[in-house]
């Protein structure tokens, strides 16, 4: 039993009273609390705290039920968010999900209505439709400011956990609105979490080096500021990035990071960081771009531009490491051994050739693609990080995977407190796994394919994964929302 909360790692029996751990110790078998109760000998794996994702774009039944048997138990969209958070709330609840859910008020969606008069839906696949607009991409003036930092202030207001920061996909604005949104938050106590502009190794004229800026943020307005997916925005110069962030945090500022293993990222193709003028700098071509719904490859810049112009928000795989080339490899390896770095998998929806983006079906119906990090993220940190590198022990796994990430929540959601642990009193949201067996099994070409070795699921002590594989019936997962202080 793994419990990072108080980093305790011993032989031990976990009780289980009313969703909450009741007990751990030896021979609960024999408390009168456990009398009549359900037992579940789980003896030679590892039992812990379930994963808390800070970056899903899941929001859907079946991306939730991949990552529950790749041991998530709370999936947040927070790096994006949705908006408006009321709607987007009710609709999960009104679905049912297996896993727990939340969600942060999002800035590009309330500049787009602001400046692009695009009405907000509350759909993250919708919304990726208006990246390839240049209108929310441009500076904001007073009144368009004081708009949308408005409708921000309402979001938080109904219970968005923060605010989601797609800074990478308006690269050009002034700096100046950024560090407003980021007074908002401090002001209101939530976290940011961003997608971080261009770096200055890729583009010596931007504003101001995104990893730079999300770091003086923090120093200078004491907020708590997220640095998301480092690995796919530092590309290859993860160690300069993850220095400026040492540096800062040194300094006093409350700067969290995230990364996940590996070398393609997924977003919509129409971002302005895939414009075929911008890809050499990465030293990509239009060739490394993937889409997901099809599998097909971009052929070349003409391709590339057709499909920007007729259907900017389709998903695209990007390949920005090689992962069969040890250097690359080791960078990957390096973003996810930083000092108290968080495991986020970015996962995104599955998408089937219909169109259609969910299924209450399992396993689930065929020709359904995504992102491999949708379904393999943890599974395949911890068999990187632990069973093939050493460089994490099974505590520090959980502490990465679950702990930390709860920690980053504890200033907007009180719900947190009982969640990233196993502390009396917490929530029964727990993985078990199988230390020998625990892997991932998707791939870029067959990415909805489970991971193994994660043998039970419980959220709310309910289980949503047994004996390996989904309880088709169980949506325990309830919506996480924050609380202004």
């Amino acid at each position: 039993m793994i419990d990072p909360g108080t980093g305790s790692d011993q032989i031990a029996d976990v009780l289980i009273v009313d969703g909450k751990v009741a007990a751990v110790g030896v021979g609960l078998e024999a408390d009168d609390r456990a009398e009549g109760a359900q037992l579940v000998d789980v003896t030679g794996k590892i039992v812990g705290p379930g994963f808390v994702d800070l970056h899903s774009h899941v929001n859907t039944i079946a991306g939730q039920r991949l990552q529950a048997r790749d041991g998530v138990t709370t999936a947040l969209e927070l790096e994006a968010g949705l908006l408006p958070v009321e709607l987007a709330y009710a609709n999960a609840q009104k679905e049912g999900r297996p896993i727990n859910f939340g969600f942060s008020a999002s800035w590009a969606m309330a500049r787009a209505e602001v400046l692009s008069g695009v009405p907000a839906e509350a759909d993250f696949v919708a919304g990726l439709a208006i990246l390839a607009d240049p209108a929310w991409q441009g500076d904001s003036s007073p009144t368009q400011l004081r708009a949308w930092l408005g409708r921000l202030e309402s979001e938080l207001e109904d219970g968005a956990l923060g605010i989601g920061i797609l800074q990478g996909y308006a690269p050009r604005t002034d700096p100046r609105e950024y560090r407003a949104v980021n007074e908002l938050a401090a002001r209101a106590g939530v976290p940011t979490f961003t997608h971080v502009r261009e770096i200055t190794e890729s583009d010596s004229t931007t504003p101001i080096d995104g990893t730079e800026e999300a770091a003086r943020t923090a120093m200078d307005l004491g907020g708590q500021v997220h640095h998301c997916h480092v690995n796919s925005t530092s590309r290859r110069h993860i160690d300069r990035t993850l220095g400026t962030i040492e540096k800062a945090r040194q300094g006093g500022a409350s700067i969290t990071v995230e990364a996940y293993p590996y070398g393609a990222g997924c977003t919509g193709i129409g971002a302005a960081f895939l414009a075929p003028e911008r890809l050499p700098v990465w030293g990509l071509s239009p060739t490394n771009l993937v889409l997901v719904a099809t599998g097909e490859r971009i052929r070349d810049e003409a391709h590339l531009r057709h499909v920007r112009s007729t259907d900017p928000g389709a998903s695209c795989i990007v390949e920005f490491l090689d992962e069969s080339n040890p250097a690359d490899a080791a960078l990957l390896q390096r973003s996810l051994a930083f000092p108290d770095g968080i495991v986020a998998s970015d996962a995104g929806p599955v998408e089937w050739p219909d169109g259609s983006i969910d299924s209450r079906e399992w396993p689930l119906p065929a020709g359904g693609m995504t992102h491999p990090r949708t379904s393999g993220t943890y599974a395949r940190s911890i068999r990187m990080m632990v069973r093939e590198q050493g460089a994490w022990s099974w505590l520090e796994a959980f502490r990465r995977c679950s702990y930390l990430p709860a920690r980053v929540m504890d200033s907007t959601t009180p719900a947190f407190a009982a969640k990233g642990h196993l502390g009396i009193g917490a929530d029964a949201d727990i993985t078990v796994i199988d230390p020998e067996r625990v892997t991932d099994q998707a791939t870029y070409i067959d990415s909805t394919r489970p991971s193994i070795g994660i043998d039970y699921v419980l959220v709310s002590g309910e289980f949503v994964v047994r004996e390996g594989d989904i309880v088709i019936d169980a949506y325990p997962g309830r919506g996480l929302r924050g609380q202004l202080r």
